[in-house]
C-alpha cells in the first residue's frame, strides 16, 4: 500500500529543525512529505541548478558498476527513476527501483512508459512503493545496489548500508552518489555562498514550494556524514575496495564497494 503524504499545512522544514536536520525524530515524515510536494518540479531543478551535471553523475555511477546482462539493480531511494532508467539503457538484466514517496514514483512510472531503446522492459523494469532502510527484497538476490542523492536522507545511513549489504550477492556493488562539499577553500565558499543563499530561493519559485525543501537541501548535505565517514559505513558494513570518485570539484561523490564473499 503507497503511504499518503502529510497533509498538514506546516511546513515540512523550518525554524530549529534545519539546524540539523538528520537529529529530528520524525525526519523521514518530513522528508516524504517533502517530495510529494515538490515531485513534479523535481527534475527541472535538478536540471537547472546542477547545470546539468546530475545526469552526467548518474552516467558515471552506471559505467563505474560495469553492468553485465545478467544483472538485478535495486535502485533505493529512486526518486522519478532517472539512475534505474539508466541502468535499464545499459542493458540490466532486471532493474528494481524503490521509494517510500509514491509521488515520485508515479512520475518514475510514466518516465519509464515513455523511455525507448531500453533493454529491460515490461517485468524488466519495475517500481515498487518501499523505504530503503527496509528493502522487500530476500538476502543476497541483487547484483548491484545504487542510491543517487538519497542515502542524506533515510533516518539511518549506517543501517541503510548494512541493509544494502544484506540484499546484495557476494561480489555484489554498492553504488552510492551523494552531494559533497569542495575541499578547496575558495570552491567551498563559492558552492556555500550558491546553494546557501541563492539555490534555495530559485528552486524555491521554480516549485512554489512551501514545505522548505530547499532549505532542507543545503542543510542536509551540510550536516551529513563526511567523505571518511561514508567509506567507513561501508566498510563496517562488510564491503571492500571502496573507492570514491569525486565528481565536477567535489559537488559530488560517487562510493563503490564490493559485498564481501
Amino acid at each position: 500500500m503507497p503511504i499518503m503524504p502529510d497533509r498538514s499545512d506546516e511546513p515540512a522544514w523550518a525554524g530549529d529543525n534545519l539546524a540539523d536536520p538528520h537529529a529530528v525524530a520524525d525526519k523521514p515524515r518530513r522528508v516524504r512529505k517533502m517530495f510529494a510536494a515538490i515531485a513534479r518540479s523535481y527534475d527541472l531543478n535538478n536540471r537547472i541548478h546542477s547545470l546539468w551535471r546530475d545526469q552526467r553523475w548518474r552516467r558515471c555511477a552506471v559505467a563505474l558498476c560495469r553492468i553485465k546482462s545478467s544483472d538485478v539493480v535495486a535502485d533505493a531511494a529512486c526518486g522519478t527513476g532517472d539512475l534505474a532508467l539508466a541502468f535499464a539503457r545499459a542493458g540490466a538484466h532486471r532493474v528494481i527501483g524503490l521509494d517510500f514517496t509514491h509521488e515520485m514514483l508515479t512520475l518514475a512510472q510514466q518516465k519509464a512508459r515513455r523511455a525507448s531503446g531500453l533493454k529491460s522492459q515490461g517485468s524488466g523494469l519495475l517500481f515498487v512503493d518501499a523505504d530503503a532502510m527496509r528493502l522487500p527484497l530476500p538476502d543476497r538476490s541483487v547484483d548491484v545496489v545504487s542510491i543517487a542523492f538519497g542515502i542524506r536522507n533515510v533516518a539511518d545511513p549506517v543501517a541503510a548500508v548494512a541493509e544494502f549489504a544484506r540484499v546484495l550477492r557476494p561480489g555484489g556493488r554498492l553504488c552510492i552518489l551523494e552531494f559533497s562539499t569542495p575541499r578547496n577553500r575558495l570552491l567551498r565558499w563559492m558552492h556555500q555562498l550558491y546553494c546557501g543563499r541563492i539555490m534555495p530561493l530559485t528552486a524555491s519559485l521554480i516549485a512554489r514550494d512551501r514545505t522548505g525543501a530547499y532549505r532542507y537541501l543545503p542543510r542536509s548535505v551540510d550536516t551529513f556524514l563526511d567523505r571518511d565517514q561514508v567509506t567507513a559505513a561501508m566498510t563496517g558494513a562488510g564491503f571492500q575496495n571502496v573507492a570514491m570518485h569525486v565528481q565536477t570539484f567535489g559537488i559530488a561523490v560517487i562510493y563503490l564497494g564490493y559485498r564481501a564473499a
